[in-house]
């Protein structure tokens, strides 16, 4: 036995050390699994973990933008996204070719990102792609590509309310108009998920999702789309036809200060913004502001008559049909002689309205503006309003004062000139103008006693009659009343023969339920009057308006009653 030990010495040696090693390793397998050792089970589960289990962002979706009746105006639908890691990402040949015909890209441009990025991580391909797209690549195996799902934000009428309603980045963030306004209440809040992923970065077992995502929350507006389609092919028809530099036009609701539609012009496409001019996103019927010229004289007679100096029946000389004052002529386009205070509005006199600013406090008018609304912010939070600007002057020169009445030498935008015009209809009453559908009853202020406003709305009714200057305002269904407007343009050498063509009113004249101001900037062509350019237009969009708001056409029944009195 011992020779033979002795023979196989080594053998055995070996064998030994073999099995004590065998022990061993199996007492530091047992010793890691099942004892807490500072480098036992836990600590190894913890660094595989750190190498395959990743937290991913779970996109919460954007809230809606919808209609006073429910329609959508903005929604996010379900998109992918595709990107790549560079540490693994390197397609060649034929795969290259594929994947760069699925994603509709160039090779080149994707080579070049591959070359730009190749110390990071995580790099965008593209934005944006179907689902069935995002399948088509995944199916093309290439080791680095992953997409992600994401939102995307559709605006089903696209042009109509392009310009109100702006549009988000490719992050879903708000750029322009009420995505940008209300970004913080439209945007949700982001969950996660934890999910094991292999060598590649492709996601083997989804573990959970410790956070949900918050859905933003919704926005419903004053809006009513039905009006805002058919102010915006009213205002594009004109703009076009007129060959216009742009226009825009404000529907307001009397009783609420509700905004019913808001259109610009030239507008764009919020779907595709690869093709967006950066000149046609503005909503200019906040952002641009304009002298409002003849518009503003039944606001500024709101304060002569308010003075107790004049009453709708009293009569004005006007002739010659001019009137110096220092060293400028006011002129009409010919002596209308004497006139009554009604008949200066109905003739848009200059130098009937002159006479009687003239005949006033120098601050009656700017105070009036005041109380109107005129030169303050009305606070929309839309990009870039302009509060326009009413001049406040200690010394009024008889010029300032005269100018002042018939709209010059003071600024509005069109939704403030709305908002001025509808305490004409709602009873000396100006209310809070809203772009948010109000669940409440309105409360508006005083700002005009009731006989006053009334007193000067039946002025604007003969504007539209035979004998005045808006005729072409007037529709077969409804009455109206309302105020032409032809305001010279400021160029860099002052007043050049550009202009302003305006048209602002109430309808219908004998219960108003609504504003309604059209504004047409630089038309060309033989017609820029406001009587010619932009009196149709407010005919049209009325009449429809109303139409679709179901109020009862009072011409209509007028004339049905007085055939039912004549038999």
């Amino acid at each position: 036995m011992i020779a033979l030990i002795q023979k196989h010495w080594r053998f055995y040696c070996v064998a030994f050390f073999l099995t004590l090693m065998l022990l061993a390793l199996l007492l530091k397998m047992f010793l890691i699994q099942a004892v807490d050792l500072e480098y036992g089970a836990a600590f190894l589960k913890q660094q595989g973990d750190r190498r395959t289990i990743r937290e991913e962002v779970v996109s919460a979706n954007r809230g809606q933008i919808v209609d006073r009746r429910g329609a959508p105006l903005a929604i996010s639908t379900p998109v992918e996204s595709i990107w790549f890691d560079p540490k693994f990402f390197n397609p060649t040949g034929e795969k290259l070719e594929q994947l760069a015909f699925l994603l509709e890209m160039n090779p080149e441009k994707i080579k070049k990102k591959m070359q730009r990025y190749q110390k990071r991580r995580f790099v965008y391909l593209k934005k944006g792609v179907s689902p069935f797209e995002a399948d088509s690549v995944e199916a093309l195996g290439i080791n680095g590509v992953f997409s992600q799902s994401d939102y995307q934000r559709f605006y089903p009428a696209g042009e109509v309310t392009a310009n109100l309603l702006g549009y988000t980045n490719s992050d879903g963030e708000g750029l322009e108009g009420l995505e940008y306004a209300y970004d913080q209440w439209l945007t949700g809040s982001d969950g996660s998920r934890r999910v094991v992923k292999d060598l590649y970065g492709r996601t083997i077992k989804v573990l959970g999702q410790p956070k949900d995502p918050e859905v933003g929350k919704d926005l419903t507006l004053s809006i009513d789309l039905r009006i805002q389609f058919l102010a915006y092919r009213a205002l594009k028809n004109a703009v076009i036809h007129h060959r216009a530099a742009s226009g825009s036009i404000v529907v307001l609701d009397n009783k609420t200060g509700e905004v019913l539609a808001m259109v610009s012009q030239p507008s764009f496409n919020p779907n595709d913004r690869s093709r967006i001019d950066m000149s046609h996103v503005k909503n200019r019927a906040v952002t641009d502001v304009y002298e409002p010229g003849s518009t503003m004289k039944p606001l500024a007679m709101l304060a002569i008559l308010e003075s107790g100096k004049v009453n709708a029946e009293d009569v004005i000389n006007t002739s010659p049909g001019y009137i110096r004052l220092g060293k400028k002529t006011l002129m009409d386009p010919r002596n209308y002689g004497a006139m009554t205070v009604t008949k200066i509005i109905t003739k848009s006199s200059q130098v009937g309205m002159s006479k009687l600013a003239l005949s006033i406090d120098a601050d009656k008018i700017p105070l009036m503006s005041n109380r109107l609304g005129l030169g303050q912010f009305i606070g929309t939070g839309m990009p870039g309003e302009n509060g326009g600007y009413v001049p406040h002057d200690i010394y009024w020169s008889d010029i300032e004062r005269a100018t002042l009445s018939y709209g010059y030498g003071l600024t509005v935008n069109t939704l403030q000139l709305a908002k001025a015009y509808s305490v004409l209809g709602a009873k000396g009453k100006l209310n809070p103008v809203s772009l948010l559908k109000q669940s409440e009853t309105v409360n508006g202020k005083q700002v005009v006693a009731p006989e006053v406003a009334a007193e000067v709305l039946s002025m604007i009714q003969t504007v539209t009659t035979n004998e005045g200057t808006g005729r072409r305002a007037r529709t077969s269904a409804y009455s109206v009343a309302g105020k032409t407007g032809t305001s010279h343009k400021v160029g860099a050498s002052g007043y050049d023969a550009k202009y302003n063509s305006l048209f602002a009113g109430v309808a219908p004249a004998n219960d108003p339920k609504i504003t309604v101001v059209v504004s047409i900037d630089d038309p060309k062509g033989k017609q820029y009057y406001g009587g010619e350019v932009a009196a149709p237009i407010f005919g049209e969009v009325v009449a429809g308006s109303l139409r679709l708001l179901e109020v009862p056409p009072d011409l209509l029944v007028s004339r049905y009653m007085n055939n039912q009195g004549a038999m």
